[in-house]
């Protein structure tokens, strides 16, 4: 961790001071939480009073306000600047160079980049191939003919399957296995026959994979995670399914197979999305939403099934009225039987007459 004085993170991130340049910082944090020493950052307009109350040294913000009592950094992207002086006040994690643990079990047609760091335990097959300055956890398996490109981390107990292509400075988060077989079978005589996925898996550059994620090789072509693209915890990928570039995903989604996700879309928590679909670049989709139709480039979707977002708050901000609205129409159909029957009444009175 390094101290910088509020004047050198400015010049550190483009930005500007206003209030006291002199300020040493040494640490982040939250608004609320900050103390002596802290820097913080504001980009949501409803915490603003808190720039009041917080203990901070300083906060980032995108504009100069008067309704601070610290000294501000103005910056154009607040959360942005606070990324990057996260990064020069703690880093990233650091990874202990091990080089390669006699605990390891590597194929003699495996071939290993210059710098990795292989700890205890380690499995690499046959005809593998790893780049330079890799670094593989204990327990990580890596399957026969699988390339991994340079400065990719793999954490325990990651099982990489037989001819995935992994790229560089890709991250592989704890506990994921990468290329197992697509849920893949023709139902025939009430069974249920495995088909041969013979497709792979190939994850692009500077994408992360969370813990626990499940990435399913292709039944013929390739599953495709994007170059940039990012995989929160406990992520079910179907056989495959492509995903674009600098794409979002966050924890609990599951997609099903032959799907096409865009460039740049954000899919909300504990998201389903069905097989076979196409969904655009740039698409945003809620929380929990169940998506079973494409979705062109752009739009905001929610709910399940997923209908765009204005329509989508519409519907389900009627849902609490439901149990009154049909109390009100059980009343209107009542009166309305009541009036009919007192129109069929006089109208046999007049036929009679």
């Amino acid at each position: 961790m390094q101290e910088r004085t509020l004047a050198e993170l400015a010049e550190y991130i483009g930005g500007r001071v206003f209030g006291d340049p002199d300020v040493v910082i040494k640490s982040a944090s939250t608004l609320g939480r900050a103390e002596r020493g802290d820097i913080s950052f504001l980009t949501n307009h409803r915490y603003e009073k808190q720039l009041r109350t917080t203990k901070a040294s300083a906060v980032i913000v995108g504009k100069e306000t008067t309704n601070a009592t610290v000294p501000l950094l103005i910056a154009d992207d607040p959360y942005y600047a606070f990324m990057q002086v996260m990064v020069l006040l703690h880093g990233h994690r650091k990874h202990k160079k091990v080089g390669i643990s006699h605990h390891t079990s590597i194929a003699d047609t495996a071939k290993i980049g210059a710098d990795c760091h292989i700890h205890n335990f380690v499995t690499i097959a046959d005809d593998a191939r790893i780049g330079d300055s890799c670094t593989l956890y204990p327990g990580v398996y890596v399957g026969q003919n699988v390339q991994i490109g340079n400065d990719t981390v793999i954490y325990p107990n990651v099982t990489i399957y037989d001819g995935c292509k992994i790229g560089n400075r890709v991250i592989i988060n704890a506990n994921s296995t990468i290329g197992e077989d697509g849920f893949g079978y023709a139902s025939h005589g009430g069974l249920h026959h495995k088909i041969p996925q013979i497709g792979t898996v190939i994850i692009e550059d500077d994408a992360e994979i969370g813990a626990l994620c499940g990435i399913e090789r292709g039944t013929l072509g390739d599953t495709i995670i994007g170059e940039g693209s990012k995989l929160g915890d406990l992520i079910a990928i179907g056989h495959g399914t492509k995903i674009g570039a600098h794409s979002l995903l966050v924890a609990q989604v599951g997609v099903a197979g032959s799907t096409t996700i865009g460039q740049h879309c954000i899919v909300g928590g504990q998201v389903g999305i069905v097989g076979h679909i196409n969904i655009g670049n740039n698409v945003t989709i809620a929380a929990k939403s169940g998506v079973i139709n494409n979705v062109p480039d752009g739009k905001v979707v929610l709910g399940a099934p997923a209908i765009e977002a204005g329509q989508g708050r519409r519907a389900y901000g009627m849902i609490q009225h439901l149990p009154e609205m049909r109390q009100n129409i059980r009343s209107l159909q009542n009166k309305f039987e009541q009036l009919a029957s007192v129109l069929e009444h006089e109208d046999t009175k007049k036929a009679e007459q």
